[in-house]
Formats: C-alpha cells, sequence, structure tokens
C-alpha cells in the first residue's frame, strides 16, 4: 500500500504514531486544520515546517503494514483515536505543553470531556491512606467530578475504586498501550470502569510495553486533564510528587492531606504543602476550593456530615454569575477577567472549564473567552 492510496483513518494513525510529534509542533506548521495532509509529504518540506527530524522521517514513508494492523486491532478492541484537532479532544489538556497528537481511547469519549479531579499516591499506602482515597473518590464522584488516576496498585486503585462505589465515573491513564493493561491483575478494575461509564486512554500505540520511563509522560497527562490533583500519600521520591509538579506547570491546582510525622508516606504531601499546595481535610474542601458549581445528587463528606459544594444544582453561584457579567458577549482574555473580577486565575481556569462544559462560555483564538449566546 502507497503512502498515497492511504485512507484518513490511517493517516490520523500515523500521526499518533509519530515519534517526538507533540501537538504543538502540529500548531507551529499550521497543520491543526487538516493534520492528516502531513502524512505522506516530503522531509524536507516536513522539516521547513517545524516537524522535528524524526518524526518528518516517519510521516514521509510511514509503514502502512504496522499502521494496517494497528486499524485492526482497535476495531476489534473497540478502541477509537482522538486527535488533538478533533472537538471531542480534551480541551484542558490542548492547553498544556506538548500536548500528545492523539489520544487511544477505550470507553467513553464523553467521559474525557467531563470536569475531572486526578487522585494520586504511593503504591505502598497504609490501611488510612487507602481508606481515605477511597473514601474522598467516592464522595467526590457523587458530587458530579470525574476521578482520574493512574491504575497503579495503591491509592490509584483505591481512587478508582472509590469512583465506582460512589456510581460515579473515572479514567485510567495507562502508561502503555491500551492492548496490555498494567498492572496486569487490575484488568478486571479496568473492565469496570468501562462498564461504568469511564474510560482507559493513553498515548502510546498499540504494542507499547510499560517501561519505566512512560510514567512521567503518564503523569503528565493524569494532570493535564484534570482541573486539579490531589496527593493522598506519597514518599518524598514518590511518582506522585511528579504529578504533582506536572499540575503546578500546567497552571492547575494542587490538594495535598496532611498527616502524621512519623509517617513517612506523609513527607511527599507536608513538602507539597509548603511548596504552596492546598491542604484539605475533607473532599468537601475540594470541591470548595474547585469552585464546583453543580453537585450530582445529595452528598456526605468522608466525616458523615453533609457536603459543601459551591452549589446545590439549583443555580450559578455569586463568584459565577460575577465572572459571566464580565465576560459579556465579546472574547475577554484570563489577565482582563483577573482585573475585572479580582478572582484568581486558577479559580478562573476552573470555572471557565466547567462553563465551558455547560455551553455557557467559548473559547475563542488567542486563549479568550466570551459568553455563548
Amino acid at each position: 500500500m502507497s503512502v498515497r492510496t492511504i485512507d484518513e483513518h490511517v493517516r490520523a494513525l500515523a500521526l499518533a504514531r509519530a515519534p517526538g510529534l507533540h501537538a504543538d509542533h502540529l500548531r507551529d506548521a499550521d497543520g491543526l486544520d487538516d493534520p492528516v495532509a502531513l502524512v505522506g509529504s516530503s522531509i524536507t518540506r516536513l522539516t521547513a515546517r517545524g516537524i522535528p527530524p524524526a518524526a518528518a522521517a516517519w510521516l514521509a514513508r510511514p509503514d502502512t503494514a504496522l499502521l494496517d494492523g494497528d486499524r485492526r486491532w482497535m476495531e476489534s478492541a473497540g478502541v477509537q483515536l482522538i486527535g488533538c484537532e478533533s472537538e471531542r479532544y480534551p480541551p484542558l489538556l490542548r492547553r498544556i505543553a506538548a500536548a500528545p497528537v492523539a489520544l487511544y481511547l477505550q470507553g467513553s469519549a464523553e467521559v474525557l470531556l467531563s470536569a475531572q479531579l486526578a487522585i494520586v499516591g504511593s503504591r505502598n499506602p497504609t490501611a488510612s491512606g487507602a481508606r481515605t482515597a477511597h473514601e474522598f473518590a467516592s464522595y467526590l464522584a457523587r458530587g458530579g467530578l470525574t476521578i482520574t488516576s493512574g491504575l497503579a496498585v495503591g491509592i490509584d486503585a483505591q481512587a478508582h475504586e472509590g469512583a465506582l462505589a460512589g456510581e460515579g465515573r473515572t479514567i485510567a491513564v495507562l502508561g502503555c498501550g491500551l492492548d496490555m493493561v498494567y498492572p496486569p491483575e487490575h484488568t478486571a478494575l479496568a473492565a469496570r470502569i468501562v462498564a461504568q461509564g469511564g474510560a482507559l486512554v493513553g498515548e502510546f500505540p498499540p504494542g507499547t510495553a510499560p517501561q519505566r520511563w512512560n510514567f512521567p509522560r503518564r503523569n503528565r497527562l493524569i494532570s493535564g486533564l484534570s482541573l486539579g490533583t490531589l496527593v493522598v500519600e506519597a514518599a518524598r521520591q514518590s511518582g506522585s510528587l511528579i504529578t504533582a509538579r506536572c499540575a503546578v506547570d500546567q497552571g492547575r491546582e494542587v490538594f495535598a492531606i496532611p498527616g502524621s510525622i512519623h509517617n513517612p508516606l506523609a513527607r511527599g504531601c507536608h513538602q507539597l504543602l509548603r511548596e504552596g499546595a492546598k491542604l484539605v481535610e475533607t473532599a468537601a474542601d475540594v470541591l470548595s476550593e474547585l469552585n464546583i458549581p453543580f453537585t450530582k445528587q445529595d452528598i456526605t463528606d468522608s466525616s458523615g456530615e453533609p457536603g459543601t459544594g459551591a452549589a446545590d444544582g439549583r443555580g450559578l453561584d455569586k463568584d459565577y454569575e460575577i465572572l459571566l457579567d464580565a465576560l459579556g458577549f465579546d472574547p475577554q482574555s484570563i489577565d482582563a477577567l483577573v482585573e475585572r473580577t479580582g478572582l484568581t486565575s486558577p479559580h478562573l481556569a476552573s470555572m471557565l472549564l466547567i462553563l465551558e462544559l455547560e455551553g455557557r462560555v467559548g473559547l475563542h483564538p488567542g486563549g479568550r473567552y466570551g459568553r455563548v449566546g
């Protein structure tokens, strides 16, 4: 099969496999409107447009037999490919540096567009830490948030389990191809995540093994999909701190649960708190900090007291009304909205995403926002 005769779907798969290619490269090359048109171009033309050499060499002459195998596997496994130019691509993820060119997804594509909170932590938590992660995830899922984590043993698994127990949805971001589940003992958990309206997602093509250097890349997606990241228990050298620092770099909120000074798994959280993370004692604190304007149903926090979300579903709270008044129908920058409303940039970012998901606000070129009539 020649490059000229391959169909658009296979061209999209070629983009997803291009080594070292990010959405930033497509944007700089003015290729976001029709990225598949880059496939089959000459190496000289591609590099002249800013495509990295290795990616340019692949795109000029992709392995069509390999790509046809990808397509057959995806069709048999019910896996979708969502390109960064698609309306189904998560808007928050699109804004991070070096966003993936495409995401492989098994499950609900709609859940990717929902308001998400990342919950991460130690692979070897204390019994108390595991219980806290489960209870927080259950509460927050009942409150309407999608819980996003990495399917690892320990806190990640408890976060997924808690969301499912709360009859909510959860997303597992994998550090390998979706043709395998890692760790394999979570195969049944992965199936339940998909069955309950959640999704398995990743940027790695089929056949990619769970190598250790894949997981920092995976972690930036966990934080990049989410309004904020909650760290439950973590040692000072924990990979969860990588996720938290990715969240900071991406302009997202970071939350940490304090613990005993004698617990080595509390030291990573205490370090984050010293660096400016928000201290949370109940799951309701997270909803309050994020200014989430809705609850899915009546909920109670982990202590059994009534939840204290920003709104009860009957309408927008005062901060949202202030923001909508400040927006008007002429697109405004985040800086202008900070000046007009007195709200902080992180709060505005989370509020704008919620309003965007609800169809009240639209994103315009240049990162400006305007009300939708």
